[in-house]
């Protein structure tokens, strides 16, 4: 038997990663991902989207190559008080849908790299594990809109 040329071994690798990254993609769909723009010297940002899961799958990390810190976040209102706390995982049921908005869930980076303008955009890596406890890995490429846009009214201009 022959032995495979290059471009033979080149599209099994394909494949094989392709494979590899599908648990994530069949477990998590992501919409109307955004970034908010930043300005020159601006070190923080948040990061927006429309989580839906078809299986029980938590969001487990967050990471993009634009900031050294990317967290998953809560904001809510206790005793009048708006609070922010880190939160180390986001557990989705299935067929959940989670919006992570302004002044909800949401995704903090901080210590932001260089300026992220309108048009852009940037890329978010989610880590999920399953209720195997098995991780996996699912990229977004966030839009980014203009510092002053929130909410639905951004997605619909």
């Amino acid at each position: 038997m022959p032995k495979p040329g290059r471009g033979a071994v080149r599209a099994l690798l394909a494949v094989l990663f392709a494979s590899l990254s599908a648990p994530a993609a069949g477990q998590l769909t992501v919409t109307e991902a955004w970034v908010r723009g930043t300005v020159p010297g601006q070190s923080v940002t948040g990061a927006y989207m429309t989580l839906r899961a078809t299986r029980p799958v938590t969001i487990v990390a967050v990471a993009s190559p634009v900031a050294k810190t990317v967290e998953l976040h809560e904001m809510s209102l206790q005793g009048g008080v708006m609070r922010m706390r880190h939160l180390a995982q986001l557990p989705l049921a299935a067929g959940a849908s989670v919006e992570l908005k302004p002044g909800g869930y949401h995704v903090m980076m901080t210590d932001v790299t260089r300026p992220l303008r309108e048009g852009e955009k940037v890329p978010i890596t989610l880590t999920l594990r399953d209720d195997n406890g098995k991780e996996s890995t699912l990229t977004v490429n966030a839009a980014v809109r203009p510092m002053m846009e929130t909410g639905h009214g951004a997605a619909h201009r």
